[in-house]
């Protein structure tokens, strides 16, 4: 990095990428040049005894002056091959060797000491010229019976030559497979120089870039253009793209590499932080007493109807999620609720079910997780397009609430559902003026409310259940949708709760998410990077991705290795201080990750930050964005070696209120994946709650 330029042109590669597949190759070519070598000393002298095609074979091993003659129109013609296999790989693995030696050189931002991987590059790209050819004659020995005919030929030799012949066709697939991932639209224009002003050029090179992203995704993704509103998410997601990473001159590579470097630096500022308020004795409190904890909570804000209420969210995801918590009895667990006697018209006899399919397996997963009875399922609607969320109602006894249990992301639609990350006005009544909110989750809600007034099934609900409530569940996208529905429907039902589980950062404006904070309980572990996640957080880790890049005196490769071995056991302390050139970070306007040619006064406008070159100024996002909701955070507690070693059952969690203002800073850290799974945290509040009973009990 920055972007290799081979061809004239610039590719989504650097010249530091080169490493592992380099070595990768090497080690390939070198097992197949052991065993040629093999095949040349066992069969190499019997080839002078072949009847036919004696010449092609010794010319594919080793290589020779082969004269090849014929008489064209009274014109003799000489075709002279002079390159064998065994030179060949050894040619290439030698230039494999300085391509990998050289590609290894320097920090990453340091380009001038990989100056020669581009024309090594060409040389190895030149040499797969002469390997077509041999891989040609190779083709013809191995799988034309009658072009060579040897009464001494091995079945080894034959069955090495076969797939060396595969192998590199293989190989050259792969080639031209590499040449399309890293191939880059916008490599060989410089659209901001055809414009008269930097900022009309680059007012056209983000039109152009939104464009080719558009076009991706219609191409990639066929199936959601028949959404109604698939062609409006490909293109608010393909501006978000173009806006986050033109002219930044990042390869994938640098953000993975930069993710790690930024795991070290947040690893750093923690343990700063800590020193800091271990002598300010002003570090945020978390708590194991629930009693404690929960005293300055309204009375329904409790762990035992969160973990209830989760188990619904859970239900909402239907069968796919039953076969991700039981890979090898899932099948077994939904076949008992599942009712293919609809293939024949049959239909259930209690609930109203949209868009399931033959057998009602959604409907099955949904009573096999929420272990509620078929005639308790008011209403499912399983409909997936971009916007539009499959959800459940739940007559639910147990608490005596109907419940509007809503479905998180679980296939690409939802994902462009959470990628219409932009803000935009948020109506109604009792919701502040001037109130943003997430575009694709106001979407969701919309429809859910919409869907729900045609069936009137809370209606009739209501006159079926008049003393029960109304509370609205979901985790992630589900969650933030059903936030936003909760304002939408909140003038008929005043009484109305939320329980959201990894809420979505980027929902609310603050005024909003406040206001939230009366009818909204919002539960998060750990570092669950979606409660982080906002157009706004993704910026920063933008900017972050490349601050932290120029830092960094580490080549590529060696920061990736030392990635895995960050998962496998954790960051060591030397590393907190030795990864860096120094210890400032430098601004990122000054990183040469940024084309040459910067804006050099802040944007005063959003289409001027929106098209600006400057990242400090580069914004997406109209208005800063929050989760909304009263928000309990819990982590695991760290125990000191006192607690290790004793037998005794300690809590193993504990929590605390946050406010959104905590949750701004997207982190990379091990668990952020796995703190953000349903099944995950059902299991903590699941463990919470036991182990306040194995307590309590102990005390009686």
């Amino acid at each position: 990095m920055p972007a290799l330029r081979l061809f004239g042109r610039k590719w989504l590669a650097a010249s530091d990428d080169l490493v592992f597949p380099g070595l990768f190759e090497i080690g390939l070519r070198t097992i197949w040049l052991v065993l040629l070598v093999c095949v040349h000393t066992t069969y190499y002298e019997d080839t002078w005894k072949c009847s036919k095609g004696g010449d092609y074979v010794r010319t594919y091993i080793i290589g020779r002056f082969l004269d090849v003659g014929y008489h064209y129109r009274n014109q003799f013609v000489v075709l002279i091959f002079f390159q064998g296999m065994m030179t060949l790989l050894s040619a290439v693995i030698l230039v494999l060797v300085v391509l990998v030696n050289q590609s290894a050189k320097g920090s990453i931002t340091n380009v001038e000491a990989r100056k020669m991987v581009p024309p090594i590059l060409l040389l190895k790209l030149f040499l797969i010229l002469p390997e077509i050819v041999l891989n040609v004659f190779g083709t013809m020995w191995a799988f034309c019976r009658d072009l060579v005919i040897c009464p001494y030929e091995g079945h080894f030799s034959r069955t090495v030559i076969e797939a060396l012949v595969v192998f590199n066709w293989v190989l050259f697939g792969l080639a031209i497979f590499g040449l399309v991932m890293v191939f880059d639209p916008l490599g060989s224009k410089r659209y901001h120089d055809v414009q008269e002003t930097p900022s009309a050029g680059e007012s056209l090179r983000h039109r152009k870039s939104t464009s080719i992203w558009k076009r991706r995704f219609r191409w990639a993704f066929c199936w959601v253009r028949s959404d109604e509103h698939g062609h409006e998410a490909f293109q608010q997601v393909a501006a978000l793209l173009s806006a986050l990473f033109r002219s930044t001159d990042l390869v994938p590579s640098d953000v993975l590499a930069g993710c790690v470097l930024l795991r070290i630096k947040q690893k750093r500022e923690t343990r700063e932080m800590r020193r800091i308020y271990m002598l300010s004795d002003d570090e945020p409190k978390y708590s194991t007493d629930l009693n404690k904890v929960f005293s300055i909570a309204p009375r329904w804000m409790n762990l035992e109807n969160a973990r209830h209420f989760l188990r619904l969210s859970m239900a909402a995801y239907g069968w796919p999620f039953v076969m991700y918590l039981h890979c090898s009895t899932g099948l077994f667990r939904i076949a008992n609720n599942v009712t293919c006697c609809s293939c024949f018209g049959y239909n259930p006899q209690y609930t109203l079910v949209l868009d399931d399919n033959c057998c009602f397996c959604h409907l099955a997963g949904v009573k096999h997780i929420s272990k509620i009875n078929e005639e308790d399922i008011l209403f499912a609607s399983f409909r997936n397009h971009v916007f539009e969320l499959p959800f459940c109602i739940i007559a639910d006894h147990k608490t005596s609430n109907i419940v509007v249990a809503i479905r998180g992301s679980i296939s690409l639609r939802d994902i462009f559902t959470d990628l219409t990350a932009t803000s935009d006005k948020f109506e109604g009544d009792g919701i502040p003026p001037d109130t943003m909110a997430h575009k694709g989750m106001i979407a969701g809600a919309v429809y859910i409310a919409k869907k729900l007034k045609e069936v009137a099934i809370l209606e009739k609900a209501q006159a079926t259940y008049p003393d029960y409530g109304l509370v609205l569940t979901g985790h992630s996208l589900g969650a933030g949708v059903a936030c936003l529905l909760g304002f939408k429907i909140r003038p008929k039902y005043p009484d109305l709760k939320v329980y959201a589980f990894g809420t979505p950062a980027g929902l609310l404006s603050r005024e909003a998410a406040r206001l939230s904070e009366s009818f909204v309980f919002t539960v998060g572990v750990g570092d669950d990077f979606v409660m982080r996640l906002g157009v706004d957080s993704i910026e920063n880790l933008r900017t972050g991705i490349i601050q932290t890049l120029h830092a960094s005196r580490l080549p590529k490769y060696r920061i990736l290795l030392n990635g895995l071995g960050y998962t496998l056991f954790g960051v060591p302390p030397r590393d907190l201080e030795a990864t860096w050139k120094d210890a400032t970070l430098p601004e990122p306007t000054r990183s040469p990750l940024l084309s040459s040619r910067m804006i050099p006064t802040v944007a005063a406008s959003t289409e001027a930050a929106l098209l600006s070159r400057d990242l400090s100024v580069r914004r997406f996002s109209k208005t800063r964005l929050y989760i909304a909701g009263r928000i309990l955070h819990v982590v695991m507690k760290k125990k000191v070696k006192t607690e290790r070693k004793s037998k005794n059952s300690n809590p193993g969690y504990e929590m605390r209120w946050a406010t959104a203002e905590d949750f701004m800073e997207l982190k990379v850290m091990p668990r952020m994946l796995l703190d953000h799974l349903p099944d995950n945290v059902y299991k903590v509040l699941d463990t919470i709650l036991r182990e306040q009973k194995d307590n309590a009990s102990e005390i009686i």
